[in-house]
Protein backbone atom coordinates (compact mmCIF):
# COMPACT_ATOMS: atom_id res chain seq x y z
CA UNK A 1 0.00 0.00 0.00
CA UNK A 2 1.06 3.35 -1.00
CA UNK A 3 0.04 6.88 0.22
CA UNK A 4 -1.41 10.03 -1.49
CA UNK A 5 -5.03 8.42 -0.52
CA UNK A 6 -5.81 10.53 1.75
CA UNK A 7 -6.40 7.76 4.53
CA UNK A 8 -6.90 8.86 8.16
CA UNK A 9 -3.73 7.95 10.35
CA UNK A 10 -3.39 8.80 14.02
CA UNK A 11 -1.19 10.68 16.37
CA UNK A 12 -0.08 9.48 19.60
CA UNK A 13 2.10 11.16 21.81
CA UNK A 14 4.39 9.59 24.26
CA UNK A 15 6.38 12.81 25.24
CA UNK A 16 5.26 12.72 28.55
CA UNK A 17 6.11 8.92 29.43
CA UNK A 18 8.78 7.87 27.00
CA UNK A 19 10.33 11.24 26.30
CA UNK A 20 10.45 11.58 30.13
CA UNK A 21 13.24 8.92 29.52
CA UNK A 22 15.50 10.75 28.08
CA UNK A 23 18.58 11.38 29.70
CA UNK A 24 18.98 15.32 31.45
CA UNK A 25 14.75 15.55 30.99
CA UNK A 26 12.77 16.16 34.22
CA UNK A 27 9.24 17.23 33.99
CA UNK A 28 7.61 18.26 36.93
CA UNK A 29 4.16 18.38 36.78
CA UNK A 30 3.31 21.99 35.81
CA UNK A 31 5.33 20.93 32.59
CA UNK A 32 3.33 17.49 31.64
CA UNK A 33 0.20 19.46 32.29
CA UNK A 34 1.89 22.77 29.93
CA UNK A 35 3.22 20.07 26.93
CA UNK A 36 -0.30 18.14 27.32
CA UNK A 37 -2.40 21.24 26.66
CA UNK A 38 0.15 22.25 23.75
CA UNK A 39 -0.28 18.79 22.08
CA UNK A 40 -4.13 18.81 22.53
CA UNK A 41 -4.32 22.50 20.94
CA UNK A 42 -2.67 21.36 18.09
CA UNK A 43 -4.78 18.06 17.33
CA UNK A 44 -2.32 15.27 18.29
CA UNK A 45 -5.09 11.99 18.82
CA UNK A 46 -3.84 10.43 22.00
CA UNK A 47 -1.67 11.98 24.58
CA UNK A 48 0.33 9.33 26.84
CA UNK A 49 0.84 10.72 30.18
CA UNK A 50 2.80 8.24 32.04
CA UNK A 51 2.93 5.70 34.17
CA UNK A 52 0.32 5.87 37.38
CA UNK A 53 2.23 4.49 40.23
CA UNK A 54 5.93 4.37 38.87
CA UNK A 55 6.74 7.58 39.94
CA UNK A 56 5.77 10.51 42.40
CA UNK A 57 5.42 12.93 39.15
CA UNK A 58 3.23 10.92 37.15
CA UNK A 59 1.05 10.16 40.51
CA UNK A 60 0.21 13.78 40.52
CA UNK A 61 -0.51 14.82 37.38
CA UNK A 62 -2.97 11.47 37.09
CA UNK A 63 -4.38 12.73 40.60
CA UNK A 64 -6.26 15.73 38.29
CA UNK A 65 -5.19 14.92 34.87
CA UNK A 66 -5.90 18.06 32.39
CA UNK A 67 -8.82 18.33 30.95
CA UNK A 68 -8.04 17.56 27.06
CA UNK A 69 -10.52 18.89 24.08
CA UNK A 70 -9.51 16.78 21.05
CA UNK A 71 -7.10 14.72 22.41
CA UNK A 72 -7.77 11.16 24.54
CA UNK A 73 -5.58 10.71 27.62
CA UNK A 74 -3.86 7.62 28.29
CA UNK A 75 -2.04 5.64 30.83
CA UNK A 76 0.94 3.49 30.32
CA UNK A 77 1.48 0.07 32.16
CA UNK A 78 2.66 -3.23 32.28
CA UNK A 79 -0.25 -6.52 31.81
CA UNK A 80 -0.47 -8.65 34.83
CA UNK A 81 2.20 -10.43 36.26
CA UNK A 82 2.92 -14.15 35.96
CA UNK A 83 0.26 -15.94 38.65
CA UNK A 84 -1.90 -13.19 39.08
CA UNK A 85 -5.68 -12.40 37.86
CA UNK A 86 -6.09 -9.08 36.49
CA UNK A 87 -8.12 -8.26 39.08
CA UNK A 88 -5.47 -9.13 41.68
CA UNK A 89 -2.70 -7.27 40.46
CA UNK A 90 -1.92 -4.50 42.20
CA UNK A 91 -0.02 -2.40 39.13
CA UNK A 92 -2.68 -3.25 36.53
CA UNK A 93 -5.15 -2.04 38.81
CA UNK A 94 -3.12 1.54 39.31
CA UNK A 95 -3.37 2.15 35.42
CA UNK A 96 -6.63 1.27 35.68
CA UNK A 97 -7.46 3.84 38.14
CA UNK A 98 -7.34 7.09 36.88
CA UNK A 99 -10.01 9.07 35.04
CA UNK A 100 -9.07 9.14 32.08
CA UNK A 101 -10.45 7.42 28.57
CA UNK A 102 -7.47 5.33 27.51
CA UNK A 103 -4.98 3.07 28.53
CA UNK A 104 -1.69 1.11 27.00
CA UNK A 105 -0.44 -2.02 28.22
CA UNK A 106 2.88 -3.30 27.46
CA UNK A 107 3.76 -6.42 26.71
CA UNK A 108 6.39 -9.64 25.87
CA UNK A 109 5.79 -10.69 22.02
CA UNK A 110 9.97 -11.93 22.43
CA UNK A 111 10.63 -15.29 23.08
CA UNK A 112 13.71 -14.43 23.89
CA UNK A 113 12.35 -11.97 26.52
CA UNK A 114 9.66 -14.42 27.76
CA UNK A 115 12.69 -17.29 28.59
CA UNK A 116 15.16 -15.11 30.09
CA UNK A 117 13.64 -11.97 31.32
CA UNK A 118 10.20 -13.73 32.72
CA UNK A 119 11.22 -16.86 33.12
CA UNK A 120 7.88 -18.23 32.20
CA UNK A 121 5.95 -20.29 29.50
CA UNK A 122 5.13 -18.89 26.34
CA UNK A 123 1.52 -19.85 26.87
CA UNK A 124 1.66 -17.98 29.92
CA UNK A 125 2.66 -15.03 28.35
CA UNK A 126 -0.03 -15.26 26.09
CA UNK A 127 -2.61 -15.42 28.85
CA UNK A 128 -1.28 -12.10 30.42
CA UNK A 129 -2.15 -10.45 27.75
CA UNK A 130 -5.48 -11.89 27.05
CA UNK A 131 -6.89 -12.01 30.68
CA UNK A 132 -5.33 -8.07 30.55
CA UNK A 133 -6.75 -6.52 27.45
CA UNK A 134 -10.56 -8.02 28.58
CA UNK A 135 -10.07 -6.61 31.94
CA UNK A 136 -9.06 -3.12 31.05
CA UNK A 137 -11.94 -3.57 28.05
CA UNK A 138 -14.58 -3.46 31.30
CA UNK A 139 -12.91 -0.66 32.18
CA UNK A 140 -11.72 1.70 29.79
CA UNK A 141 -12.95 3.47 26.49
CA UNK A 142 -9.90 2.33 24.71
CA UNK A 143 -6.93 -0.56 25.10
CA UNK A 144 -4.20 -0.80 23.51
CA UNK A 145 -1.82 -3.21 23.52
CA UNK A 146 2.05 -1.98 22.90
CA UNK A 147 4.04 -5.07 21.86
CA UNK A 148 7.56 -5.21 23.08
CA UNK A 149 10.44 -5.98 21.03
CA UNK A 150 8.06 -7.05 18.37
CA UNK A 151 10.57 -6.77 15.15
CA UNK A 152 13.03 -8.35 16.93
CA UNK A 153 10.34 -10.84 18.14
CA UNK A 154 9.39 -11.79 14.82
CA UNK A 155 12.76 -12.38 13.30
CA UNK A 156 13.33 -14.59 16.27
CA UNK A 157 10.04 -16.80 16.30
CA UNK A 158 6.75 -15.03 14.04
CA UNK A 159 4.42 -17.56 14.91
CA UNK A 160 4.93 -16.58 18.72
CA UNK A 161 4.92 -13.18 18.05
CA UNK A 162 1.49 -13.28 16.23
CA UNK A 163 0.22 -15.05 18.75
CA UNK A 164 0.68 -12.66 21.59
CA UNK A 165 -0.94 -9.65 18.73
CA UNK A 166 -3.99 -12.21 17.79
CA UNK A 167 -4.30 -12.28 21.84
CA UNK A 168 -5.07 -8.85 22.20
CA UNK A 169 -6.55 -8.47 18.96
CA UNK A 170 -9.34 -11.05 20.14
CA UNK A 171 -9.49 -9.69 23.86
CA UNK A 172 -10.74 -5.87 22.43
CA UNK A 173 -7.63 -4.01 22.12
CA UNK A 174 -8.19 -1.28 19.76
CA UNK A 175 -5.02 -0.84 19.08
CA UNK A 176 -2.49 -3.00 18.85
CA UNK A 177 0.83 -0.90 18.36
CA UNK A 178 4.40 -3.18 16.89
CA UNK A 179 7.49 -1.67 18.80
CA UNK A 180 11.07 -1.75 17.42
CA UNK A 181 12.24 -1.42 21.18
CA UNK A 182 15.83 -1.96 20.74
CA UNK A 183 15.68 0.49 17.25
CA UNK A 184 17.48 -1.70 15.33
CA UNK A 185 15.59 -2.26 12.60
CA UNK A 186 15.63 -0.67 9.23
CA UNK A 187 13.47 0.63 7.27
CA UNK A 188 12.67 -2.21 4.13
CA UNK A 189 12.88 -4.85 7.01
CA UNK A 190 9.72 -2.66 8.86
CA UNK A 191 7.66 -2.74 5.73
CA UNK A 192 8.54 -6.02 5.31
CA UNK A 193 7.04 -6.99 8.74
CA UNK A 194 4.45 -5.10 8.66
CA UNK A 195 3.07 -6.14 5.29
CA UNK A 196 3.35 -10.27 6.76
CA UNK A 197 1.47 -8.95 9.47
CA UNK A 198 -1.46 -7.24 7.96
CA UNK A 199 -2.23 -10.08 6.26
CA UNK A 200 -3.45 -11.85 9.95
CA UNK A 201 -4.22 -7.97 11.67
CA UNK A 202 -5.91 -4.68 9.88
CA UNK A 203 -3.79 -2.26 9.36
CA UNK A 204 -6.46 -0.12 10.93
CA UNK A 205 -5.86 -1.89 13.98
CA UNK A 206 -2.33 -1.12 13.86
CA UNK A 207 -0.16 1.16 14.98
CA UNK A 208 4.47 1.71 15.21
CA UNK A 209 6.18 3.01 17.90
CA UNK A 210 10.07 3.16 16.79
CA UNK A 211 13.28 4.22 18.36
CA UNK A 212 15.92 6.22 16.84
CA UNK A 213 18.62 3.97 17.94
CA UNK A 214 19.60 3.65 13.99
CA UNK A 215 19.13 7.06 12.78
CA UNK A 216 16.11 5.56 11.01
CA UNK A 217 13.04 6.15 13.60
CA UNK A 218 11.47 8.46 11.23
CA UNK A 219 11.92 6.63 8.17
CA UNK A 220 10.38 3.48 10.13
CA UNK A 221 7.91 5.21 10.84
CA UNK A 222 6.97 6.05 7.81
CA UNK A 223 8.16 2.99 6.23
CA UNK A 224 4.96 1.70 8.62
CA UNK A 225 2.41 3.70 7.24
CA UNK A 226 3.20 3.17 3.46
CA UNK A 227 2.71 -0.69 4.51
CA UNK A 228 -0.70 0.03 6.42
CA UNK A 229 -0.88 0.88 9.50
CA UNK A 230 -2.37 3.62 10.48
CA UNK A 231 -1.17 5.08 13.92
CA UNK A 232 2.17 6.33 14.66
CA UNK A 233 3.68 6.65 18.16
CA UNK A 234 6.13 9.42 19.23
CA UNK A 235 7.31 12.48 20.64
CA UNK A 236 8.21 15.80 20.41
CA UNK A 237 11.64 16.66 18.91
CA UNK A 238 12.63 13.25 19.16
CA UNK A 239 12.88 12.92 23.13
CA UNK A 240 13.47 9.58 24.15
CA UNK A 241 15.74 6.71 25.94
CA UNK A 242 19.08 6.34 24.81
CA UNK A 243 18.70 7.60 21.18
CA UNK A 244 15.35 8.92 21.14
CA UNK A 245 12.05 8.34 19.83
CA UNK A 246 10.34 8.62 16.45
CA UNK A 247 10.11 13.10 16.39
CA UNK A 248 6.35 14.06 15.59
CA UNK A 249 7.54 17.07 14.51
CA UNK A 250 9.09 15.76 11.40
CA UNK A 251 6.48 12.68 10.56
CA UNK A 252 3.20 15.30 10.70
CA UNK A 253 4.47 17.48 8.18
CA UNK A 254 5.69 14.35 6.23
CA UNK A 255 2.52 12.39 6.48
CA UNK A 256 0.09 15.31 5.67
CA UNK A 257 2.42 17.38 2.82
CA UNK A 258 4.43 14.48 1.38
CA UNK A 259 2.34 11.40 1.81
CA UNK A 260 -0.74 12.46 1.64
CA UNK A 261 -2.66 11.17 4.28
CA UNK A 262 -4.81 12.92 6.77
CA UNK A 263 -4.76 13.26 10.49
CA UNK A 264 -6.63 15.50 13.27
CA UNK A 265 -3.59 17.97 12.95
CA UNK A 266 -5.81 20.95 10.55
CA UNK A 267 -3.37 22.83 8.12
CA UNK A 268 -3.89 25.87 10.84
CA UNK A 269 -2.76 23.61 13.41
CA UNK A 270 0.20 22.62 11.77
CA UNK A 271 1.49 26.14 11.63
CA UNK A 272 2.27 25.63 15.15
CA UNK A 273 4.64 22.74 14.80
CA UNK A 274 7.71 25.13 15.13
CA UNK A 275 6.41 26.91 18.34
CA UNK A 276 5.68 23.62 19.97
CA UNK A 277 9.04 22.72 18.94
CA UNK A 278 10.85 25.47 20.74
CA UNK A 279 8.50 26.03 23.40
CA UNK A 280 9.58 22.75 24.41
CA UNK A 281 13.07 23.46 24.06
CA UNK A 282 12.80 26.60 25.97
CA UNK A 283 11.11 24.20 29.28
CA UNK A 284 14.39 21.62 28.98
CA UNK A 285 16.45 25.11 29.23
CA UNK A 286 18.14 23.77 25.58
CA UNK A 287 19.09 25.27 22.48
CA UNK A 288 16.73 24.50 19.93
CA UNK A 289 18.73 22.38 17.42
CA UNK A 290 18.98 24.93 14.52
CA UNK A 291 19.19 21.99 11.93
CA UNK A 292 15.99 20.54 13.06
CA UNK A 293 13.97 19.22 10.00
CA UNK A 294 10.71 21.15 9.07
CA UNK A 295 10.79 23.83 12.59
CA UNK A 296 14.48 24.51 12.67
CA UNK A 297 16.01 28.21 12.60
CA UNK A 298 18.45 26.93 9.90
CA UNK A 299 15.78 24.63 8.23
CA UNK A 300 14.87 27.46 5.86
CA UNK A 301 18.08 29.76 6.00
CA UNK A 302 19.90 31.11 2.81
CA UNK A 303 23.22 32.53 2.76
CA UNK A 304 24.67 34.37 -0.14
CA UNK A 305 25.54 33.54 -3.68
CA UNK A 306 23.29 31.33 -6.07
CA UNK A 307 21.26 30.07 -3.71
CA UNK A 308 19.66 33.82 -2.56
CA UNK A 309 19.83 34.87 -5.97
CA UNK A 310 17.61 31.67 -7.00
CA UNK A 311 15.11 32.39 -3.70
CA UNK A 312 14.25 35.70 -4.61
CA UNK A 313 12.77 34.89 -7.73
CA UNK A 314 11.03 31.57 -6.96
CA UNK A 315 11.42 29.82 -3.39
CA UNK A 316 10.37 26.86 -4.61
CA UNK A 317 14.21 26.67 -6.04
CA UNK A 318 15.71 25.94 -2.73
CA UNK A 319 12.60 25.19 -0.80
CA UNK A 320 10.72 21.95 -0.52
CA UNK A 321 7.53 23.39 0.75
CA UNK A 322 6.59 26.85 2.29
CA UNK A 323 8.12 27.18 5.58
CA UNK A 324 4.94 28.67 6.67
CA UNK A 325 3.07 25.92 6.14
CA UNK A 326 4.92 24.46 9.66
CA UNK A 327 4.99 27.79 11.46
CA UNK A 328 8.61 29.30 10.12
CA UNK A 329 10.03 31.17 8.04
CA UNK A 330 12.30 32.19 5.17
CA UNK A 331 15.89 33.60 6.51
CA UNK A 332 18.14 35.17 4.14
CA UNK A 333 21.11 37.08 5.54
CA UNK A 334 22.51 38.83 2.96
CA UNK A 335 20.88 42.75 3.56
CA UNK A 336 19.29 44.88 5.80
CA UNK A 337 16.02 44.40 3.75
CA UNK A 338 15.56 40.91 4.42
CA UNK A 339 16.41 41.66 7.89
CA UNK A 340 13.41 44.02 7.97
CA UNK A 341 11.03 41.76 5.94
CA UNK A 342 11.43 38.66 8.57
CA UNK A 343 11.07 41.39 11.49
CA UNK A 344 7.49 42.84 9.98
CA UNK A 345 6.57 39.12 9.64
CA UNK A 346 7.21 38.59 13.55
CA UNK A 347 5.13 42.21 14.08
CA UNK A 348 2.43 40.56 11.96
CA UNK A 349 2.21 37.06 14.17
CA UNK A 350 1.59 39.55 17.27
CA UNK A 351 -0.87 41.68 15.46
CA UNK A 352 1.02 45.02 14.88
CA UNK A 353 0.25 46.13 11.33
CA UNK A 354 2.31 49.13 10.50
CA UNK A 355 3.29 49.99 6.77
CA UNK A 356 6.31 48.55 6.10
CA UNK A 357 7.10 52.07 4.34
CA UNK A 358 7.09 53.60 7.94
CA UNK A 359 10.04 55.41 9.09
CA UNK A 360 9.92 53.36 12.64
CA UNK A 361 10.67 50.09 10.93
CA UNK A 362 14.26 50.35 10.59
CA UNK A 363 14.87 51.70 14.19
CA UNK A 364 12.64 48.66 15.47
CA UNK A 365 14.79 46.54 12.99
CA UNK A 366 17.80 47.51 14.70
CA UNK A 367 16.65 47.18 18.22
CA UNK A 368 16.03 43.79 17.76
CA UNK A 369 19.26 42.64 15.85
CA UNK A 370 20.87 44.98 19.03
CA UNK A 371 19.15 43.15 21.44
CA UNK A 372 19.18 39.54 19.64
CA UNK A 373 23.19 39.68 19.18
CA UNK A 374 23.18 41.05 23.06
CA UNK A 375 21.52 37.59 24.44
CA UNK A 376 17.79 37.85 24.28
CA UNK A 377 16.23 35.05 22.32
CA UNK A 378 12.24 35.83 21.41
CA UNK A 379 11.15 32.43 19.93
CA UNK A 380 10.27 31.42 23.73
CA UNK A 381 9.21 34.89 24.81
CA UNK A 382 6.94 36.25 22.60
CA UNK A 383 5.33 38.66 25.23
CA UNK A 384 8.60 40.56 25.86
CA UNK A 385 8.81 40.49 22.01
CA UNK A 386 5.22 42.16 21.38
CA UNK A 387 6.01 44.91 24.29
CA UNK A 388 9.54 45.47 22.50
CA UNK A 389 7.50 46.04 19.12
CA UNK A 390 4.80 47.94 20.94
CA UNK A 391 6.96 50.29 23.10
CA UNK A 392 9.10 51.35 20.38
CA UNK A 393 5.79 52.45 18.30
CA UNK A 394 4.94 53.96 21.89
CA UNK A 395 1.63 51.71 22.22
CA UNK A 396 1.98 50.58 25.58
CA UNK A 397 1.42 52.89 28.86
CA UNK A 398 3.84 53.30 31.54
CA UNK A 399 2.36 51.09 34.02
CA UNK A 400 4.54 52.13 36.64
CA UNK A 401 8.59 52.30 36.69
CA UNK A 402 10.98 50.81 38.75
CA UNK A 403 13.11 53.24 40.49
CA UNK A 404 15.22 51.31 42.63
CA UNK A 405 15.37 47.57 44.24
CA UNK A 406 17.43 45.50 46.54
CA UNK A 407 17.49 41.88 47.29
CA UNK A 408 19.17 40.06 50.55
CA UNK A 409 20.11 36.66 51.13
CA UNK A 410 20.08 35.27 54.10
CA UNK A 411 21.07 32.18 55.35
CA UNK A 412 21.13 30.86 59.04
CA UNK A 413 20.95 28.43 61.65
CA UNK A 414 17.96 27.94 63.94
CA UNK A 415 18.43 27.06 67.37
CA UNK A 416 17.94 23.63 66.35
CA UNK A 417 20.51 23.74 64.17
CA UNK A 418 18.53 23.64 61.08
CA UNK A 419 19.21 25.46 57.99
CA UNK A 420 17.53 28.45 57.00
CA UNK A 421 17.20 30.52 54.23
CA UNK A 422 14.97 33.50 53.46
CA UNK A 423 15.37 36.46 50.98
CA UNK A 424 14.29 39.93 51.49
CA UNK A 425 13.07 42.60 48.71
CA UNK A 426 13.27 46.29 48.92
CA UNK A 427 11.63 48.01 45.89
CA UNK A 428 11.13 51.51 44.87
CA UNK A 429 8.04 52.13 42.56
CA UNK A 430 6.46 55.38 40.92
CA UNK A 431 3.10 55.07 39.86
CA UNK A 432 1.56 57.59 38.49
CA UNK A 433 3.71 60.24 39.88
CA UNK A 434 3.80 58.86 43.70
CA UNK A 435 6.76 57.04 45.15
CA UNK A 436 6.22 53.89 46.72
CA UNK A 437 8.76 51.69 48.92
CA UNK A 438 7.53 48.33 50.55
CA UNK A 439 9.33 45.52 51.45
CA UNK A 440 8.43 41.40 51.10
CA UNK A 441 10.08 38.45 52.01
CA UNK A 442 9.82 35.12 49.64
CA UNK A 443 11.49 32.05 49.49
CA UNK A 444 14.07 32.78 46.62
CA UNK A 445 15.19 36.61 45.31
CA UNK A 446 12.62 36.33 42.33
CA UNK A 447 9.68 35.47 44.52
CA UNK A 448 10.74 38.11 47.55
CA UNK A 449 11.06 40.72 44.21
CA UNK A 450 7.22 39.69 42.85
CA UNK A 451 5.94 40.07 46.08
CA UNK A 452 7.37 43.31 46.41
CA UNK A 453 6.42 44.70 43.68
CA UNK A 454 2.95 43.36 43.32
CA UNK A 455 2.43 44.47 47.45
CA UNK A 456 2.14 48.06 45.36
CA UNK A 457 0.53 47.22 41.93
CA UNK A 458 -1.98 44.97 43.41
CA UNK A 459 -4.35 47.70 44.67
CA UNK A 460 -3.85 49.38 41.51
CA UNK A 461 -4.56 47.06 39.28
CA UNK A 462 -6.74 44.46 41.04
CA UNK A 463 -6.25 42.10 37.71
CA UNK A 464 -2.36 41.25 38.78
CA UNK A 465 -4.06 39.24 41.82
CA UNK A 466 -4.72 36.03 39.72
CA UNK A 467 -1.17 36.49 37.76
CA UNK A 468 1.52 33.84 39.13
CA UNK A 469 4.93 32.54 38.07
CA UNK A 470 4.81 28.94 36.87
CA UNK A 471 8.08 28.34 35.70
CA UNK A 472 11.78 29.99 35.88
CA UNK A 473 14.47 29.19 33.83
CA UNK A 474 17.83 30.93 33.92
CA UNK A 475 20.80 29.85 30.92
CA UNK A 476 24.30 31.13 31.21
CA UNK A 477 24.88 32.45 27.50
CA UNK A 478 28.86 33.63 28.18
CA UNK A 479 30.11 30.22 29.88
CA UNK A 480 33.95 30.67 29.30
CA UNK A 481 33.59 34.28 31.42
CA UNK A 482 32.53 32.74 34.56
CA UNK A 483 31.49 34.97 37.37
CA UNK A 484 31.18 37.67 34.66
CA UNK A 485 28.97 35.63 32.34
CA UNK A 486 25.72 36.89 30.30
CA UNK A 487 22.76 35.42 32.22
CA UNK A 488 19.34 35.19 30.46
CA UNK A 489 16.21 34.81 32.58
CA UNK A 490 13.38 33.71 31.03
CA UNK A 491 10.03 33.22 33.29
CA UNK A 492 6.43 31.96 32.27
CA UNK A 493 3.47 33.06 33.94
CA UNK A 494 -0.57 32.11 34.18
CA UNK A 495 -3.81 33.98 34.68
CA UNK A 496 -6.61 32.81 36.32
CA UNK A 497 -8.61 32.71 32.82
CA UNK A 498 -5.82 29.83 32.20
CA UNK A 499 -3.60 32.27 29.77
CA UNK A 500 -0.04 31.61 29.91
CA UNK A 501 2.61 34.49 28.51
CA UNK A 502 6.77 33.62 28.46
CA UNK A 503 9.30 36.89 29.26
CA UNK A 504 12.71 37.14 28.81
CA UNK A 505 15.65 39.47 30.52
CA UNK A 506 19.32 39.27 29.63
CA UNK A 507 22.08 40.84 31.63
CA UNK A 508 25.04 39.90 33.47
CA UNK A 509 23.40 40.09 37.45
CA UNK A 510 21.19 36.90 37.25
CA UNK A 511 18.56 39.09 39.70
CA UNK A 512 18.57 42.36 37.24
CA UNK A 513 18.08 39.72 34.17
CA UNK A 514 15.30 38.30 36.58
CA UNK A 515 13.72 41.47 37.45
CA UNK A 516 13.33 42.43 33.62
CA UNK A 517 11.41 39.40 32.83
CA UNK A 518 9.36 39.77 36.14
CA UNK A 519 8.56 43.31 35.04
CA UNK A 520 7.31 42.30 31.41
CA UNK A 521 5.34 39.44 32.71
CA UNK A 522 3.45 42.55 34.94
CA UNK A 523 3.47 44.80 32.22
CA UNK A 524 2.24 42.12 30.10
CA UNK A 525 -0.55 41.12 31.66
CA UNK A 526 -1.96 44.67 32.30
CA UNK A 527 -1.57 45.85 29.19
CA UNK A 528 -3.53 42.35 27.37
CA UNK A 529 -6.46 43.22 30.37
CA UNK A 530 -6.62 47.01 28.80
CA UNK A 531 -5.27 48.66 32.07
CA UNK A 532 -4.98 52.33 31.81
CA UNK A 533 -2.38 54.26 32.40
CA UNK A 534 -2.50 56.16 36.04
CA UNK A 535 -3.21 59.92 36.24
CA UNK A 536 0.02 61.62 38.50
CA UNK A 537 -0.58 63.11 41.70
Amino acid sequence: MTGMTGERVYLFDTTLRDGAQTQGVDFNTADKEAIAYELDAIGIDYVEGGWPGANPTDDSFFANPPKLTRAKMVAFGMTRRPGRSPENDPGLTGILAPDIPGVCMVGKTWDFHVDVALEIEHEENVRMISDSVAHACTRKEEVMFDAEHFFDGYKSNPEFALSCLKAALDNGARWIVLCDTNGGTLPHEIEQIVGDVIEHIPGEKLGIHAHDDTGNAIANSLAAVRAGVRQVQGTLNGLGERCGNANLIAIIPSLMLKMGYTTNVAPEDMQKLTHISRMLDERLNQAPRRGAAYVGEAAFAHKGGLHVSAVEKDPKTYEHIDPALVGNRRHIVVSDQSGRSNILARFREVGIDIDPKDKQIGRLVEIVKENEFNGYAYDGAEASFELLARRALGTVPEYFQGTNFRVIDERRWDAKNDLLTLSEATVKLRVGGTEYMTVAEGNGPVNALDAAIRKVLVDMYPSLSSLRLVDYKVRILTPGDGTRAITRVMIESADGSGHRWSTVGVSPNIIDASYNALRDSLVYKLYRDGAEEPTGA
